[in-house]
């Protein structure tokens, strides 16, 4: 058996000064919201996604400035061992390194015919008659498809000629997401991640339960509660969070991580989570690339400093690629400014998403956006500042001209099939006195009858 162990050379980038060693260090890559647009759409037109890695993908960039290390330990020169060595590229550990390597790749695609996303900088694409070949970056993972499958075995071609590539197939594990590409759509869930977690905190053995919370549960402070290993309370949160890129239900409490009395309902969520380990989204080869949002407000529902709740999603056609749960920035004096300025979150994550869809070819007219509060809409249509709005923040009223403009076109929708509603309230369930399996069932459908109700 051979071993082989990997190694290279890191530079000591904190001893870097902006200015000398470096101008600018951003580096843009693929929001998770990018990366479900790109699942959902690859799944419309029927091309299954690939995914390639970049072997040493800093190595491969061209700095800008001019930088200068020490000798290594071990590579140092007898002959002048006062001298330092001059980078002709980037090294891991520098600030731009990144950058660098950013810069390099999109310079080789752009010269490759493709063109880059107009909002979206990591997005290529190249068409042609026809045919489309789209490339979504995220650092050195490249994921790609297209309708011809000649245009993309060139592509990996063009690839491992200029760079040193390792093709990973069929795209199945990306960012910890699980992606299974089938005829019929594809299926994203987090499975194993989900199993990583309850090893983590030793909850294998622990009883599963039929849902994350409670409707009567209160999430407020507990100010006489003892006091939590913080470090375990963190390592919670920070491993929830990161289960929202499948898990839409759980936005809404990562909105309350601030209350210490929190860990017992972590630990409940945590059991939720064994019970439903396969659950994840669904997006259809059969669903439509139509573009609508749902907006939904719970004015002032945190106990603690009485502060509203937005929730908003996005869906193309039945596939929901985008969702948000968070608490508002000030108090709102009425249900009617809660929803208004919920509903312009929405329209401007809608926005985001008809621009980055046009540069897939997509063209959108008015986008409906749901709202169940008819006193919002009115806000929004009528031009007139009167006393109940004038002290409304001016940034949340570009609402208001888009609607004038025509992009959006404001909608009522009754509570019942507002599909934001999940994310600012618990869900009890409609059943009781049956196996897990049909309930388990009853919530997997959730999603779908609600959706199938708007179709």
């Amino acid at each position: 058996m051979v071993v082989r162990n990997k190694a290279r050379l890191v530079a000591q980038g904190f001893y870097q000064k902006k200015g000398i060693d470096y101008e600018e260090t951003f580096a843009p890559v693929a929001r998770l919201e990018a990366i479900r647009i790109l699942l959902a759409f690859a799944a419309s037109k029927g091309f299954k996604l690939q995914q390639m890695d970049v072997k040493s993908a800093f190595l491969n960039g061209f700095k800008e400035e001019e930088v200068y290390v020490r000798q290594p330990p071990g590579f140092g020169s007898a002959r002048f061992p006062d001298r330092v060595y001059k980078l002709r590229k980037a090294l891991y550990g520098l600030k731009q390194a990144p950058r660098a390597w950013y810069a390099r790749l999109k310079s080789f695609l752009l010269k490759s015919r493709f063109v880059m996303g107009s909002e979206d900088k990591i997005l290529f694409l190249l068409s042609r008659g026809g045919d489309t070949l789209i490339v979504q970056i995220y650092v050195d993972d490249i994921i790609f498809g297209g309708s011809s499958h000649a245009w993309v075995s060139s592509f990996v071609e063009q690839m491992s000629w200029e760079f040193e590539m390792s093709l990973m197939g069929e795209l199945q594990f990306f960012l910890r997401l699980q992606i299974k590409q089938g005829l019929e759509g594809t299926f994203v869930h987090q499975a194993k991640y989900t199993r990583d977690i309850l090893k983590k905190f030793n909850m294998g053995d622990s009883k599963p339960m039929t849902t994350p919370m409670s409707t009567n549960t209160a999430l407020d402070a507990d100010e006489d509660g003892e006091a939590v290993d913080e470090k375990e309370f963190r390592g919670m949160i920070g491993s929830l969070l990161y289960l929202t890129s499948t898990r839409p239900a759980f936005s809404s409490r990562s909105a309350f991580v601030h209350a210490t009395r929190l860990l017992l309902g972590l630990l409940t969520v945590k059991r939720y989570l064994k019970f439903t380990l396969e659950l994840g989204l669904w997006y259809s080869s059969g669903s439509s690339l139509s573009l609508r949002g749902f907006s939904d407000a719970d004015h002032t529902g945190r106990r603690i400093d009485r502060k509203s709740t937005s929730s908003t999603c996005q869906l193309l056609g039945t596939s929901l690629v985008s969702w948000s749960s968070r608490k508002q920035a000030s108090v709102a004096l009425s249900t009617t400014e809660a929803e208004y300025v919920t509903a312009a979150s929405c329209c401007s994550q809608l926005l985001w998403m008809i621009a980055t869809l046009s540069d897939c070819g997509l063209k959108y007219g008015r986008i409906p956006l749901l709202v169940d509060s008819t006193s919002a809409i009115s806000v929004a249509k009528n031009p007139v500042l009167h006393s109940r709005t004038k002290h409304i923040d001016v940034r949340f009223h570009f609402l208001r001209d888009h609607y004038e403009k025509g992009d959006i076109d404001l909608i009522h929708v009754v509570s019942a099939n507002q599909l934001a509603d999940i994310f600012t309230k618990p869900l009890e369930l409609q059943v009781e006195g049956v196996d897990n399996a049909l309930i388990k069932g009853e919530i997997e459908s959730q999603w779908t009858g609600l959706i199938a109700l708007l179709v």
